[in-house]
């Protein structure tokens, strides 16, 4: 298995994100529809109606509204908190260089729009509702990209996601230090004791799952009666949950189990089996994959039924339209959101603190600062939390509802105008990224007159023939010639090649990668990752560093710039050249590529 299939590829389309966006619109308008309907005052009566739990003397009642919001949004923050843990120990935050860029724009897009709403509401109760505007709505935010459609988004939904990470942090301290009250110490001392319980259920060699289950619940109770929003509880166990990357070890025996299986199949077998394979995968990425979609397609649809419901009758819109709260809101998420973090990221840039990453442009950075307007889960949840009087909640709702429209309509509009005005280039008749000898694989004279540049695919036979036409030009050329590889693994085609492009990578960062390669092409149709280790052994690699390579951050990155690359310049097909920078159509047999760098000399 691929260490690239473990954690969350913030590059790749996540199944079912956008459909969750739908869903979470969809009750939305349900929302306010029910609000506005002969039947408005059902609406008010569901949601306030108590439900309780006895156990002895102890009783905790709840509304239903305060029900998802304070129970069933628990799962929301711990899928949060999931990811957030995920991000920081494995994901695109453990590269400090690629990350700088959005932790610093994020980092704008909270404070700038708090600053931006306490311009219109600088004191008195609405004041205190300066959290609504903080925090980006990352379902609608990647839901509105995916409608709006900009060619080649990949490294612009990277961006975003990466953003969102921070975003959610910030909110996530901003409701814990800035909307909790009450606070009561002996319950949090035992929040604290819980914690400390949680932290050690890993060293445990059974029954996880429910003592997790248990002590999570706990937890939760601890904080709502220590006056600290219980839905943190979520939180706290996410950041306690073990992550990381699958162990070589841990995935061969789960292939021994296996294999064991197969020979004799019984029940003790499969339990094992079914075991060794759940234990190879960090707990994090179980979760995240478990609850996620009832996070997804029940918990928030629930949350936006409950929160939506804003009525928008003549007196209610008018106090909106008049009111420093609703335009406090909309001014905030809006302009704030845009200017801070299309700002920030000028700055870093200017600064030379952090750099884009290859083919992600300001323009379609400010595209995306205008859909981060779009407040919705987390801006619902603070008004809540906030605002104590119905009427100004109802203006603060109609302020998210306007913002998000309206952060919609902008960012659609600068993606379309801003392409009318200057219009993408032409895709992929030149090599967008330029050769760097201290990035790039290159065999020859780093500094020849003439380049070559592949971009394949280790499983592709093509890519496998074109070797020995390479052999033959290289040849010719001699030192005015330096041949560069790049990878676009095509994995609808070529299943392994993903996996053959991370070894290789691995095996270059000892200095074999041409080594790694070439015995890659010799041996196309055995790629598994037992073949693998086996030949970066022959190749001459330390196995053990070879293994810890494959599972870091650096080498993932490498193979996924180049499929980024490849994406933006729209290639299709592999093996595909760049003649001197320039894409070369035609045959790519020795002599047809000989002729292609000789008319390059003229």
């Amino acid at each position: 298995m691929s260490p690239r299939r473990f954690g969350r590829d913030p590059t790749a389309p996540r199944s079912g994100e956008n459909t969750a966006a739908a869903m979470l619109l969809v009750f939305t308008v349900a929302a306010i529809v029910w609000a506005n309907s002969p039947w408005a005052a059902s609406y008010d009566t569901f949601w306030g109606t108590p439900v309780g739990l006895s156990f002895g003397d102890a009783h905790v009642e709840l509304t239903m509204k305060h029900l998802v919001n304070d129970g069933l949004m628990t799962f929301f923050f711990f899928i949060v908190g999931l990811e957030v843990t995920s991000q920081f120990k494995i994901g695109e935050l453990t590269d400090r260089a690629r990350a700088v860029v959005p932790v610093v724009a994020a980092l704008a897009g909270l404070i700038l729009p708090a600053v931006v709403f306490l311009l219109f509401n600088p004191s008195g109760d609405n004041a205190t509702a300066w959290g609504v505007v903080i925090s980006t709505d990352t379902a609608f935010l990647v839901g509105a990209l995916a409608i709006i459609g900009p060619k080649y988004p990949a490294r612009l939904r990277t961006f975003l996601l990466t953003l969102a990470v921070v975003d959610d942090v910030g909110a996530l301290a901003v409701i814990a230090l800035f909307y909790s009250e009450n606070i009561r110490l002996l319950p949090l001392l035992a929040a604290v004791v819980m914690l400390a319980a949680l932290a050690a259920v890993r060293l445990l060699p059974m029954w996880r799952g429910p003592v997790y289950a248990v002590l999570a619940f706990g937890l939760w109770l601890a904080l709502y009666n220590g006056g600290v929003h219980p839905t943190l509880a979520g939180v706290g166990v996410a950041l306690l949950t073990p992550v990381f990357r699958p162990q070589r070890e841990r995935v061969e025996a789960a292939v021994g189990v296996i294999r064991a299986f197969r020979q004799s199949p019984n029940s003790e077998y499969a339990r094992d089996a079914s075991r060794s394979l759940r234990e190879s995968i960090s707990i994090n990425e179980r979760l995240q994959t478990g609850f996620g979609p009832y996070v997804s397609f029940l918990v928030l649809p629930l949350f936006a039924l409950a929160n939506a419901g804003v009525r928008l009758d003549e007196e209610t819109v008018s106090a909106a339209m008049s009111s420093p709260l609703t335009w406090g809101i909309v001014a905030g998420l809006v302009l704030g959101k845009f200017v801070g973090i299309t700002g920030a990221t000028a700055l870093v840039r200017k600064l030379g603190i952090g750099e884009l990453a290859p083919g992600l442009t300001l323009r379609r950075v400010a595209g995306g600062a205008a859909l981060s307007g779009i407040g919705f889960t987390i801006s619902l949840f603070i008004i809540d939390l906030a605002i104590k009087d119905p009427a100004a909640q109802d203006e603060a709702r109609v302020g998210v509802l306007m913002a998000s429209v309206v952060a919609f309509g902008l960012g659609w509009l600068m993606f379309r105008v801003t392409d009318r005005i200057s219009p993408p280039k032409p895709v992929g008749a030149k090599l967008i990224r330029p050769i760097d000898p201290a990035r790039d694989h290159i065999r020859g004279n780093p500094n020849a007159p003439l380049t070559l540049v592949e971009y394949g695919d280790y499983e592709c036979p093509f890519c496998s023939r074109a070797t020995g036409a390479i052999d033959e030009v290289r040849d010719h050329f001699g030192d005015d010639l330096r041949y560069v590889w790049r990878h676009l693994p095509l994995e609808k085609v070529h299943p392994r090649a993903m996996d053959a492009a991370l070894a290789a990578e691995a095996a270059g960062l000892q200095g074999k990668y041409f080594d790694m390669g070439m015995l890659m092409f010799q041996f196309q149709d055995y790629l598994e990752w037992e073949h693998l280790y086996r030949y970066a052994e022959t190749a001459g690699c330390d196995i053990r560093r070879f293994d810890e390579d494959l599972q870091s951050s650096r080498v993932r990155h490498r193979v996924d710039d180049d499929l980024q690359d490849a994406e933006l310049m729209d290639l299709q097909s592999v093996p595909t050249f760049f003649v001197n920078g320039r894409r070369h159509k035609g045959p790519w047999d020795a002599a047809s590529l000989i002729r292609a760098l000789e008319a390059t000399r003229s």
